[in-house]
């Protein structure tokens, strides 16, 4: 065997395992999408120690510090409502459903 045959044997195996991996991309692109259209009905504002909710009824909000303690755990009562934090001053997460934001205590 040659040596150029041998370079064309391994091409097309190269060409062969990118194009059984080339669907796989395109697939998780499109769920991503979809994740992230299904979100947009909740919404977070942040100001001083208190954070609004919005669209999350029945949904429980989670208070993670920038370790990953949780430090807090909320049930959301109704579509639209304002939570006071008591949280010592510093950054936290939020977590409602899978919507999750970085927040600031001052």
């Amino acid at each position: 065997m040659s040596i150029a045959y041998k370079m064309k044997k391994i091409g097309l195996i190269i060409l062969g395992f990118m194009l059984l991996a080339a669907p796989n991309t395109v697939l998780a692109e499109g769920e991503q999408e979809v994740i992230e259209n299904t979100l947009t009905d909740v919404t977070l504002r942040v100001a001083n120690n208190k954070v609004r909710v919005s669209g999350a009824n029945g949904q429980v909000m989670e208070i993670f510090n920038l370790t990953g303690v949780k430090v807090a755990t909320i049930r959301i009562e109704s579509g639209d409502k304002s939570y006071n934090l008591n949280l010592p001053q510093g950054c936290y997460i939020l977590k409602v459903g899978k919507i999750v934001r970085k927040i600031s205590i001052q």
